[in-house]
């Protein structure tokens, strides 16, 4: 087979191959890069849990709105220059290519630069905005924590925001090894620093640090790198202000998104704060509620990053079919990502159902009588309709292949925060902190019958194209 046709049969296989076969050749590595972008957080607050106090994990839990913001940022900057870099490529335009890829390192710079100078200026008032309840334990750990991350905000920036420029040219091995390179040395560096040197929250954020370094560093190198098909090459820098309203126009969803998440955990840190110690009895009852929702958010976050790259997997076959115009294909790749995607959260609810005292130990294996009340029921009611959630993950991403991003990011939207935003507000007036707890069921089950309308009339104009 010569070159040319060897290049055709890589999407081409997308129309012709079995569906099953094709599903596991993409989310597999998806699915891995996933999971292992989970366990920077989810590591960090197993050896905080375990060697620390349960408090600890509070003040990790207050950092997070703020670790999300600068994600946003890393996704507006980072999406947006990959959808161009992926457009101009397709263009035939090389020259520009390599000027959005330019321009996405030094905004991401910039941006890394201002909101490192911004928190260590003004480290304590953005804590205080932060949801934790007056002299709190946990703030001191928070401190602590964000400070040390601070220093490390521009090579998270340049790490994430370049692993979709990479990803773009055809490269997604160089990113997942990126991700798993930073990962394992974040797991390594735990160790010695929390377990060894004894250096608490301290120790978790200096080894995240230093494995954001590490992943910057290898991204980089490859970028650099005559493999890579874009390189930066700062001696066609022309800074460009159309070119950055281009790249920030193309990120502007995701990262929307991304603020919209910030929003919600603010809500929740500030939830806690405000009904935990009544909820609780316990002096300490808003901190015991900020590390509790820290351990279901872990958990949560481990079950739904393999359906978050399944659907990943799933977007390329569900794309190039319904270019192809094979309807069929599109309606059987669909409807494996959903049971492959439900499967897994069906798994996810019965280990949790069953085994939430277990779970809730691995993060805190001395844990008080007030935590160790409030978690596993907490996480229980929280997780009663994720079944469902993988209907909602990949029936979203099914509108974008379809040609109508507007209605995905509408329905993305409604599940994170258009309905939980209201419910946890107006619950929590009425009951407290487990009227909070609730929302999120309830939140899910409106938005998954929203969900379902929309894609029955989506799935019955598929089937008669499909005729």
């Amino acid at each position: 087979m010569n070159k040319e046709n060897a290049a055709a049969a890589g999407p081409n296989r997308l129309g012709t191959e079995s569906i099953g076969r094709l599903l596991l050749k993409f989310s597999i590595p998806a699915i891995t890069g996933m999971l292992v972008n989970a366990l920077y957080n989810v590591v960090d607050r197993i050896f905080v849990g375990q060697a620390v106090n349960e408090i600890a994990l509070g003040g990790i839990s207050l950092v997070l709105p703020l670790m999300t913001v600068g994600m946003a940022f890393a996704m507006l900057f980072g999406i947006g220059a990959a959808n161009m870099i992926s457009m101009r490529l397709g263009q035939n335009k090389k020259h520009e290519a390599e000027n959005a890829l330019n321009h996405c390192f030094f905004l991401l710079i910039g941006a890394g630069l201002i909101i490192t100078i911004a928190g260590l200026c003004f480290l304590d008032p953005i804590l205080s905005l932060m949801g934790a309840p007056k002299d709190s334990e946990a703030l001191g750990y928070a401190r602590e924590y964000f400070r040390i991350t601070l220093y490390g905000c521009v090579f998270f920036m340049v790490s994430f925001g370049l692993s979709h420029c990479t990803r773009a040219q055809g490269f997604p091995a160089v990113t997942m090894i990126a991700m798993i390179l930073g990962a394992v040395l974040n797991i390594i560096l735990d160790a010695i620093f929390i377990l060894w040197f004894k250096w608490g929250v301290e120790g978790a954020a200096w080894a995240t640090v230093i494995a954001q370094a590490a992943s910057t560093v290898y991204i980089l190198r490859f970028i650099l790198s005559k493999k890579a098909v874009v390189r930066l090459n700062f001696r066609i820098l022309k800074p460009n202000l159309s070119i950055i309203l281009q790249i920030m126009a193309f990120g502007s969803a995701q990262s929307m998104l991304q603020f919209l998440m910030s929003a919600v955990q603010l809500l929740y840190n500030k939830s806690m704060g405000w009904y935990g110690e009544a909820a609780l009895g316990v002096a300490n009852g808003g901190d015991v509620a900020l590390s509790g929702m820290n351990i279901i958010g872990a958990i949560l976050m481990l079950i739904l990053m393999p359906v978050f790259g399944i659907n990943q997997g799933a977007q390329p076959i569900l794309g190039y079919n319904y270019g192809a115009k094979q309807f069929n294909r599109v309606l059987r790749a669909y409807l494996g990502a959903i049971a492959a995607a439900t499967s897994i959260c069906t798994l996810g609810f019965i280990i949790v159902q069953l085994f939430p005292v277990q779970l809730v130990s691995i993060f805190a294996p001395n844990g008080s009588d007030a935590i160790m009340e409030f978690a596993p029921r907490a996480m229980r009611i929280m997780m009663l309709l994720l079944p469902v959630a993988g209907f909602q993950v990949v029936s979203t991403n099914l509108f974008v292949v379809t040609g109508r991003p507007k209605t995905s990011i509408f329905l993305s939207m409604l599940r994170q925060c258009i309905a939980l935003i209201p419910c946890i507000l107006i619950f929590g007036k009425v009951w407290g902190l487990w009227g909070v707890v609730t929302a999120t069921p309830v939140a899910d089950g409106f938005s998954f019958l929203v969900t379902g309308v929309l894609i029955f009339f989506e799935l019955r104009k598929l089937r008669r194209q499909s005729l």
